[in-house]
């Protein structure tokens, strides 16, 4: 805040009194007795200058993982793992027009205007001279009264002069600084700078190489005091069957880590730190379902190998059916994700998603992208403002199932759905994978009574336009969860209470 000197104004000095009309003109100077000349009176001002003015200054397409580098899929760029890390863009440089220039002093901050010797804050000084012997009474008198009108005039402009020189602190500038430096601040624990200050240091920067030397960034977070970190299966992937995985701090050390399991299908993953460091601090863990929106977040990641960048938005929906895809087509993930528009890139997968109070309330995964190049494509692109996580309260199920038996469990409900784009809902097909029966015998399904052919058009209040979007809202729930289930069935709605069975690993 930079504020102009703040109205203190320099008061008038009075202007010398009309000279009495019988006073002799003056003629050329007499010097006086002695010989010394007499010091002629410096004109005075009619008023002083007057004080500035304040001046205050105040789904259709399968989304590919938001992973850097990784091959695009249709409408949804990966914000994951840089593959390769490309160089990073240059910074835009500062805006010339930041800060202000000073304000300019006014004239009379530093002796004003009229030239040496006779500006405002300078009170006149005559010279001695000896008095005219005729006429010297009426002539002093004159003399004295000028001589006072120029010392009040000097007294209001010194007054002047001696505040501005006070405020600006003899620097000719008149900006008000702040009383400590940026790094002297006291950070509110609820700010954005103060929830990035205590989160950032339990991020991690993953690089993941395989055994032919290809691999690429991404981004997990401290899970628990063991050294489990939490990330994007998508991250991880390049480093399974032998490759190399390591994890990086902020304040730049770098611990070689294994994988402990992976959901290709939740796009989850945990790995663990090898000889971990005793002082780990684990992010604390919100509840996604009571997520709002609106609500503030904050998002944090290695965006296109950019380490421990903060990014902030607000929670844009709730349950988004997502189906991203590693970009070989057979290899998909659903998820009823949250919808954020922090900015999220290629190098911000698995990295956690904040509210205000630093909670994670999801997973960083996907982004919706206009340029992904479409199914298998190579390019990358950046945020357009629809970023993807996956809802924490699911991602910390699976995560614990991971680092207790290394494989996943999914909820089902028995029976096999068209993944086609559709928005009546999702179809049961008539034949399911491998040949098999698209509805499986003593399952939920089954058990419930719903037959090949039918669509699903809701499960409990949640909307299913789509088989994609099924198994993303099945996927939020647990093994042993009872839901309801709408479906129709030769043009008559029919509603139904199963409870969802499982299935481990991801084959």
């Amino acid at each position: 805040m930079s504020t102009e000197n703040e109205g203190n104004p320099v008061p008038p000095a009075p202007s010398a009194p009309p000279v009495p009309v019988d006073t002799p003109a003056p003629s050329a100077h007499v010097a006086p007795e002695g010989g010394a000349p007499t010091t002629p009176l410096p004109p005075t001002p009619s008023s002083a200058p007057g004080a500035p003015e304040h001046d205050l200054l105040h789904s259709g397409h399968a989304p590919t993982y938001a992973s850097a580098g990784a091959p695009q899929g249709p409408g949804y760029a990966a914000t994951g793992a840089d593959h390769p890390q490309g160089p990073a863009s240059p910074g835009s440089a500062p805006d010339a027009a930041w800060p202000p220039p000073p304000p300019a002093t006014p004239a009379y901050a530093d002796g004003g205007g009229a030239g040496p010797g006779t500006g405002w804050g300078d009170s006149y000084q005559q010279q001695p001279a000896h008095p005219h012997k005729s006429g010297s009474g009426r002539g002093g008198l004159i003399a004295a009264i000028l001589v006072a009108a120029l010392v009040a005039g000097g007294l209001g402009g010194g007054l002047g002069y001696t505040l501005a020189k006070d405020n600006d602190d003899n620097s000719g500038s008149t900006t008000v600084s702040a009383s400590t430096s940026g790094g002297d601040v006291k950070r509110d624990a609820g700010t954005v700078a103060g929830v990035a200050a205590k989160a950032v240091p339990s991020t991690v920067t993953i690089e993941a190489e395989s055994t032919s030397g290809e691999g690429g960034t991404g981004t997990g977070f401290v899970f628990d005091t063991q050294g489990h970190i939490v990330t994007n299966n998508h991250v991880v992937a390049d480093a399974l069957d032998g490759g190399k995985l390591t994890a990086t701090f902020p304040n730049g050390k770098k611990y070689d880590a294994e994988v402990v399991g992976h959901a290709q299908g939740y796009d989850v993953a945990v790995i663990k730190l090898k000889n971990p460091p005793s002082d780990l601090k684990p992010l604390t863990l919100g509840d996604s379902d009571k997520v709002a929106v609106g609500d503030s977040t904050i998002a944090i990641g290695a965006p296109f190998g950019l380490s421990n960048t903060v990014t902030t938005g607000i929670i844009s929906a709730k349950n988004r059916p997502v189906a991203s895809s590693d970009g070989t087509g057979s290899n998909a993930s659903y998820m009823s994700a949250l919808q954020t528009d922090a900015s999220i890139n290629p190098g911000n997968s698995g990295g956690p998603l904040l509210d205000a109070q630093g909670n994670v309330i999801g997973i960083n995964s996907a982004i919706q992208s206009t340029g992904s190049g479409g199914l298998g494509g190579t390019s990358q692109s950046g945020s357009i403002g629809l970023g993807f996580a996956i809802p924490i309260n699911q991602a910390k199920y699976v995560a614990q199932q991971l680092i207790k038996t290394g494989k996943p469990v999914y909820a089902k409900i028995g029976a096999s759905v068209s993944l086609e784009d559709a928005s009546g809902g999702a179809k049961i097909s008539e034949q399911g994978a491998g040949s098999s029966d698209a509805v499986e015998a003593g399952g939920p399904a089954a058990d419930a009574g719903l037959k090949p052919g039918d669509v699903i058009t809701k499960l409990d209040d949640h909307v299913i336009d789509s088989g994609p979007t099924l198994i993303g809202e099945i996927w939020t729930h647990k093994p042993g969860d009872k839901v309801t289930i709408t479906y129709e069935r030769g043009g008559k709605s029919h509603t139904v209470d199963l409870t969802l069975g499982s299935r481990q690993g991801d084959s």
